[in-house]
This record gives structure tokens, sequence and C-alpha cells, in this order.
């Protein structure tokens, strides 16, 4: 049964729920941490730096001033632990570590199937514990899954082989992610974690939209229910070209990500526009936690924000790594930072 349609009443970012005041002190240790984020002048000079070793010595006097290598997935590792220190809501806790249990699975799935060995590469941020994961997917006893993923690896399994694509996998997965933290997040009651759930979804449904458009594939049901945008708005844009995509989401928040993701991919071929647009989004309404005295928002919002940063030194050294023109790491270079 499809479900109905949500109402948008915000103009461009949805509400975020009201102050906790248990947060008092950590959100303003929150504040004081947001101002050492890599600024965006930082961040361009490591893009336009002519050397690879360059790039490292500006990074000396920062959190990743450590091994470039490893630097990524030490600050990574360092903040989830942070943030499970900070936040006193410990069902809020266990949907962040469940992002990595959904990821681990993906992965695992992906080996079941083509009948690969199980590897070790497991983020170990989950909250099923790597050694007991391993032995789930080694003995197929999906039973001891939490029953949201007993459902998704059902229909990856089924999904995958009943056309042989690798993708059913990830839209499977995807599918079950998204309704379990709309599911999630209304049970506890969570105001700032429904609209961002709902964000992501419209999101995801975006970029849907656009590669299967480029793709020249006609198939709605990998579109997802429960977002802002109703999922019959991203079916009919199958039928349109692109110059008429951005006035079909006139009426929503998303006008200008489409008009300029739309425009880069009809000049370059390209969605580089349109994943810097999504993050440029995302990263915009976890700003507005920024005008909350206290809650737990705003350390959601700094843990998001830090990852994304992880993520952008990561592509950073990666193209210098293997000479990627700096226009294309600018173009991809969200605007989050301020």
């Amino acid at each position: 049964m499809n479900a109905e349609p949500v109402l948008i009443d915000f103009y461009r970012y949805p509400p975020i729920g009201t102050e906790d005041w248990r947060y008092a002190y950590t959100t303003a240790t929150i504040r004081a941490l947001e101002m050492q984020l890599l600024s965006r002048a930082l961040l361009s000079d490591l893009i336009n730096a002519d050397r690879f070793e360059a790039v490292a010595e500006m990074l000396s006097q920062t959190d990743y001033a450590i091994s470039p290598q490893t630097a990524d997935g030490e600050c990574r590792s360092r903040i989830r632990r942070q943030f499970v220190h900070w936040m006193l809501d410990p069902e809020i806790v266990r949907m962040f570590r469940c992002r990595e249990d959904f990821a681990n699975m993906r992965l695992a799935l992906r080996r079941v199937v083509i009948d690969r060995p199980l590897g070790t590469d497991y983020s170990s941020d989950g909250a099923i514990a790597i050694e007991e994961f391993e032995e789930i997917f080694q003995e197929e006893n999906y039973e001891r899954l939490p029953e949201c993923m007993q459902e998704a690896v059902e229909a990856a399994v089924l999904g995958y082989y009943k056309n042989k694509d690798i993708r059913e996998i990830d839209y499977a997965i995807d599918r079950a992610q998204a309704l379990w933290r709309i599911q999630r997040y209304k049970e506890i009651g969570s105001e700032f974690g429904l609209s961002m759930s709902r964000i992501r979804i419209d999101l995801y449904n975006l970029r849907t939209l656009m590669r299967l458009k480029f793709a020249e594939r006609d198939e709605s049901t990998y579109f997802l229910h429960e977002g802002f945008v109703e999922r019959d708005r991203f079916v009919q844009g199958l039928d349109l070209n692109y110059d008429s995509l951005a006035a079909l989401f006139f009426a929503t928040p998303y006008f200008e990500l489409v008009e300029e993701g739309t425009r880069y991919f009809r000049d370059r071929q390209s969605f580089l526009a349109l994943e810097r647009g999504c993050e440029d989004y995302l990263m915009g309404f976890l700003k507005t936690t920024r005008y909350l005295i206290a809650g737990c928002q705003p350390v959601i919002a700094y843990l998001l924000m830090k990852e994304a940063e992880i993520r952008t030194v990561r592509m950073i050294l990666t193209g210098k790594k293997n000479g990627l023109e700096p226009s294309l790491m600018m173009d991809r270079l969200g605007a989050w930072i301020e």
C-alpha cells in the first residue's frame, strides 16, 4: 500500500524539534568544536596544492596530522567514540551504530551471492560485533539479525537471483534502512531524526531519478516512499526531458539543486553537481541546529559534519595521489563549510 504524501509546510528546511537542557554543557562543547572544522579557504588550498607532500604539510596542524593513509579511519573512529560519550539517549546511539550494521550487511550479501569468502574489512562501529556478524553470514543463520535486517536479506537475495542484478541488493538494503529509520524515529519521538530521514529519502530519489534517466531505464520501483516529496513526482520525472525537471520540483525545497544538477549534467555529462548539491542541502539542514541553545540535535549534526569533513579530506588526498584536476575536485567540493 502506497504511503500518503507528506505536506511540505516549510520553505527551505523542515523542523528540527525543541531544546533539551540535559545537553546544555555538551552543546557548548560542540559550539567550540565547530570552530575547529576545516575552513573552505584551507580546503581550497589543499586542492590547489601542486604536490601531495604539500597537502600533508598543510594538514600537519589539524586532526589529520598523522599518516594520511590512516588519518580518515582513525579520525572517524575517534569522533564516533566521542559521540557515544556525549549522547544521553541510548536509542539514538543505537540508530547510528546500526548504520554500520547495514553497511556490513551490504558487503556480506554481495560476497555471498557472488560466492566469495567473507573478508575482514567490516566496520567495528556497528551494534553487532564483527565476530557475530561473520558467523551469522557464514552459517546463513539470519534469524539472529534484527527483524528489519532479516527482511532486507530476504528481499536482497530474492531480487538478485531474479535477474542476477547486483544492484537489487543495494536497492533492497536502501529501502529497508530508509523505512526502518522512519519507523524508529517515530517510535522514539525524534522530530529532528524524522526530518533528516525524510530528507535522505528525497535526495536518494533525486539521485535515482537522474541515474535511471541516464541509463534510459523506466523502473519506478526503485523510488522510495516516506519522503517529503511524493514518490509519484519522481516517477513523472522519468518521462520528462532534462530541461523540464527543474520545473517539476519548483514547489519543493530542491528546485535549485535540480536546476544546477541538470545544467551541469547537460554540459559535462557528469553527476558531480548533483552529488555536491545533495550534500550541500543536507549540510544546510544540519546547520539549522546552530539556532538551538541545547539539545541532542547539535551533537548529531556535528558528528555528521565531521564525517563529511573526513570524506572530503580523503577525496582530496585520493585526488592528489591520482593526479585529478583541481577544477574537478572543486566542482565536487560541497559548500557546507562557511
